[in-house]
């Protein structure tokens, strides 16, 4: 009887334990959100990565502000626009003319949706705009991407134009 009692709370701990962990949810870390492609050609492949955040991470801090306009993009959509590709292609060129510079492309979207939906439609924005530099010739090592899914707004209004001033992705410099 005892044997069967012992066994019994045995299990019931170990259960408890089970349960007790199994309640506390891990927050997505940066690392976790962000994805990039690993080659163009054929289409776009995602591989897990990490930008990391400074030299803890074996990268160079990105420092001051980008000097690049934001690339835009309509209501959930995450296609470089027409009126858009000139900025990307001057990223482009600027980037060619300084091979030991690198980019981090940041995806942001506006406060509409949830935060997974926005942490995605951030990440496929910044895949695609990496996509578009890829194709311009700039070697995939020199671009890192980044989800800021609607954490960053540049604009606090709940209206149109605040909400297509957020829906972007910007460009931060790193050597």
């Amino acid at each position: 009887m005892k044997k069967r009692y012992s066994r019994f709370i045995v299990l019931a701990t170990c259960l408890a334990l089970i349960a007790s962990l199994a309640g506390c949810k891990k927050s997505p870390s940066e690392e976790d959100l962000v994805v990039q492609p690993a080659d163009v050609a054929g289409g776009v492949g995602t591989e897990v990565g990490s930008i990391g955040l400074g030299e803890e991470r074996g990268m160079m801090t990105p420092y001051g502000e980008s000097q690049f306009t934001p690339v835009y993009f309509g209501y959930d959509s995450s296609q470089v626009r027409p009126q858009d590709q000139a900025t990307v292609e001057e990223v482009a060129e600027y980037l060619q003319n300084i091979p030991d510079q690198g980019v981090i492309v940041e995806g942001h979207c506006d406060e509409r949706g949830s935060r997974e939906y926005n942490m995605a439609l951030g990440e496929r924005r910044a895949l695609a705009v990496r996509a578009y530099l890829i194709g311009l010739g700039i070697a995939p090592s020199r671009i890192q991407t980044k989800s800021m899914g609607e954490e960053d707004p540049v604009a606090f209004g709940h209206d149109e134009e605040s909400w297509r001033l957020n829906r972007r992705s910007e460009f931060i410099l790193f050597e």
